[in-house]
């Protein structure tokens, strides 16, 4: 039986004590601040990021760079003898492909899985893997059975402001202008491979209710049928300074969800996502997992 490994980027949104108590080895993708380069394991903290951010820097992310990622690559195959590769969703970054192309070179030791999830979805893919790796499943059988339920995911994200989105190319001038004029507040929904615009509501509290609503419906549709050994498992994210109202909104979520659907996450949005939805976002998610993996959770 083969000894596997795991490696993901950051956008998974574990932290570095996280990672190195599940023995996940972690790869950062690297931000640029007036063009200077920043990383989250050397020189970029949260709140510098957000400080940066809310200023007239000019903040973007880059994909890793390719020679250091086959490098913890090599890195890693010195004590297993395969591994699997968690990046960001091909939908979001064109990073996952690149990887896919310098995995090629590894003659299959090196497996890239693109299960199209990102932040606290891609966590509880993470765990999953970890599970199939107890049950003695090789690199490229995890691969496929992570991307066979790749689309068994949702995440709404509420932004307050369509001005990160505009920075990001994701959303005209124009529309951020009108966007702000009438103080709109986007809830953006990201299903696969897809970040898609899903309502516009003008206040957080119309957001809060349109996500519950909108995880509800995947549940009573998409996620109707799914066998007896797995659940619907539900995370939330966020960007706000305001801890208080991001636990009025757990509050809220447990009381909607539990106990027939666990909350098993709460967790910021990791910086690559950030960049794009600025402070005060609250993001709800779902995803169909094995129930066995709820015990890992608070190990």
């Amino acid at each position: 039986m083969s000894k596997v490994g795991i490696v993901a980027d950051n956008s998974c949104g574990l932290s570095a004590e996280e990672a190195k108590k599940l023995g996940i080895r972690m790869i950062y993708i690297p931000f640029f601040i007036n063009g200077e380069e920043f990383s989250e394991d050397k020189n970029l903290t949260r709140e510098l990021f957000y400080e940066k951010l809310n200023s007239s820097s000019t903040v973007s992310t880059s994909q890793p760079n390719q020679v250091k990622l086959q490098e913890v690559w090599d890195e890693e195959l010195k004590e297993y003898d395969e591994i699997i590769y968690l990046p960001l969703s091909s939908g979001l970054s064109s990073a996952c492909q690149s990887a896919e192309f310098a995995s090629l070179e590894y003659n299959g030791k090196v497996q890239v899985i693109n299960n199209k999830r990102v932040s606290v979805t891609l966590k509880v893919s993470i765990y999953e893997a970890l599970d199939l790796i107890k049950q003695g499943k090789s690199a490229l059988e995890i691969k496929q059975i992570l991307e066979n339920q790749a689309l068994d995911a949702s995440i709404y994200i509420m932004v307050p402001t369509l001005k990160f989105l505009k920075k990001g190319g994701r959303v005209t001038a124009a529309a951020a202008a009108i966007g702000q004029l009438l103080s709109i507040k986007p809830v953006l929904q990201i299903q696969g491979d897809k970040l898609d615009a899903y309502a516009k509501v003008l206040t957080v509290k119309q957001a809060k209710s349109k996500m519950i609503n909108a995880i509800k419906k995947d549940i009573e549709t998409r996620f109707n049928n799914i066998p007896s050994n797995k659940t619907i498992m539900i995370s939330l994210a966020y960007t706000s300074t305001n801890i208080d109202e991001f636990k009025e909104f757990k509050n809220e979520v447990k009381n909607e969800f539990e106990p027939q659907y666990p909350v098993v996450f709460d967790d910021p949005l990791p910086l690559c996502i950030a960049c794009h939805t600025g402070t005060g976002a609250l993001a709800l998610a779902c995803c169909v997992a094995d129930k066995n993996i709820i015990k890992d959770f608070n190990k």
